[in-house]
C-alpha cells in the first residue's frame, strides 16, 4: 500500500463526524482531491464532489461515491445531575455502547465524555431486562445541569465515538472505528489521484456523501444534480468470519465484494457482470455478497429515470461500533477493480449497460 493512501486511511478513520456533521472530513477530502478534478462541489446539504471532465461535453457521466458519516448518537437532554441522555444515529448494537469513550461535540470546543454501564456489584441477579439505548446515559463529570450548560452544552450536540487507528502486530489489518465509511472516502482519493493525468472518455464524478448512515439521505440530491449514466457505491460491509466460519459472507482477505443484492437494492446485471469480468481478466480477488443491510446505491439506481448502480464493497469486522478490522489487501482489491473498470469503461459499454 502506497504512503498516500496509508496516510488517507489513518487520517480519515479518525476524524469524527456522525450524520449531519460531516464538516471535517469534507474539509479534509475537499483538500486532498482539489489537486485532482477540474472543479469541487459542495452541495447545500454537505455532499462534495469533484469533476473530471472529458474532452467531449456530450460524454456519459459516471459517479463514483463514498459516503462520509459514521454513526454516534445526538443528546436529547441533560439531566439535573449534569449527565445527558441521548439517541442514536445510525444502527448500533446496543452490547457495544456501554463503558466507551466518546467525545462531545459543543460549539464551544469538544469535550471528553463515557457511555455508562452497570457494575456486576450493582446488578440484580435475576435482572433479565434486556439492556436498550434509552437505558444508556452519557457521563462528562458534570455535577450539574447548570455547569454542563455553562460549558456549552446543549440539545443537538454531537456525540462521536473516541477511537485511534493502529495496525495489527502483523503488518496486515486497520484496526479503526469508521471503517464504514472511510475505507469509501479514502478510495475515491486514491482513484481520482491514479487518474489524474488520464483522460477519461466519459465525465467522471466522484466524492463522497452526507447522512448515509440515516437513511441514504445526501445520495438523492447528488444524484438528482449530476444525473450519472451509472453509478458505483464504495461502502464497508460487516464480515461474517470472525468466529472461523469459512462458508460465511464476507471473508477478510479474499478480495472486494461484489454486492448482488440487499432489501433494497438488486444490482443492475449487466453492470456488475461487467464488473466481475474485469476482476476476472485482471486476477483481482473478489467474492459474492448477500447484505442485510443498504448502501447509497439502493437510493440512486431509483432516482431519475433509473440508474444503473453497483456496489464495491470491503469487509470489515465489527463495524457500527468503537472497533472495526479490516485487511489491507481487501482494499487493495477493491481500489484495484475501480481502476481496472474506469480505465476499460467506454461510452459504448456504458449504453450497453444501459441496454
Amino acid at each position: 500500500m502506497n504512503e498516500s493512501t496509508f496516510k488517507h486511511l489513518m487520517a480519515l478513520t479518525e476524524l469524527q463526524s456522525i450524520s449531519g456533521h460531516e464538516s471535517s472530513v469534507r474539509q479534509y477530502m475537499q483538500e486532498a482531491m482539489s489537486a485532482y478534478v477540474d472543479e469541487c462541489e459542495v452541495s447545500g446539504l454537505g455532499n462534495l464532489f469533484g469533476i473530471k471532465r472529458a474532452k467531449q461535453a456530450d460524454a456519459p457521466t459516471v459517479m463514483l461515491a463514498g459516503h462520509m458519516d459514521e454513526v454516534g448518537f445526538m443528546l436529547s437532554r441533560i439531566e439535573d445531575n449534569g449527565t445527558f441522555r441521548a439517541v442514536p444515529i445510525g444502527g448500533w448494537n446496543v452490547y457495544a455502547v456501554p463503558a466507551q469513550r466518546f467525545t462531545l461535540q459543543t460549539q464551544q470546543g469538544d469535550i471528553p465524555v463515557i457511555s455508562s454501564a452497570v457494575p456486576p456489584h450493582l446488578m440484580k441477579q435475576n435482572a433479565s431486562k434486556p439492556i436498550q439505548v434509552k437505558d444508556i446515559y452519557f457521563d462528562a463529570g458534570f455535577e450539574s445541569k447548570e455547569e454542563a450548560e455553562g460549558y456549552g452544552v446543549r440539545p443537538g450536540d454531537p456525540i462521536v465515538p473516541e477511537a485511534s487507528t493502529v495496525v495489527s502486530a502483523n503488518g496486515k489489518s486497520l484496526i479503526s472505528k469508521a471503517i464504514d465509511n472511510r475505507y469509501g472516502c479514502a478510495l475515491v482519493l486514491d482513484v481520482l489521484e491514479a487518474l489524474k493525468d488520464v483522460d477519461l472518455p466519459f465525465h467522471l464524478v466522484a466524492g463522497a456523501t452526507v447522512q448515509e448512515e440515516v437513511g441514504l439521505r445526501g445520495v438523492k440530491g447528488a444524484v438528482h444534480r449530476y444525473a450519472p449514466d451509472i453509478f458505483f457505491a464504495v461502502d464497508a460491509s460487516p464480515a461474517g468470519d470472525g468466529e472461523g466460519d469459512k462458508t460465511a459472507q464476507g471473508q477478510l482477505g479474499q478480495g472486494f465484494l461484489l454486492r448482488v443484492q440487499d432489501p433494497g437494492h438488486i444490482s443492475h446485471p449487466p453492470l456488475w457482470h461487467y464488473i466481475q469480468a474485469q476482476a476476472e481478466n485482471a486476477g483481482i480477488p473478489y467474492q459474492y455478497y448477500f447484505s442485510q443491510g443498504g448502501t447509497d446505491a439502493g437510493a440512486a439506481h431509483v432516482m431519475n429515470d433509473g440508474v444503473p448502480s453497483a456496489v464495491i464493497g470491503l469487509p470489515a469486522r465489527y463495524i457500527h461500533g468503537h472497533q472495526s478490522l479490516m485487511r489491507l489487501r481487501d482494499y487493495e482489491a477493491a481500489r484495484d477493480i475501480v481502476l481496472q473498470v474506469f480505465e476499460n469503461l467506454q461510452p459504448e459499454i456504458i449504453q450497453e449497460i444501459k441496454g
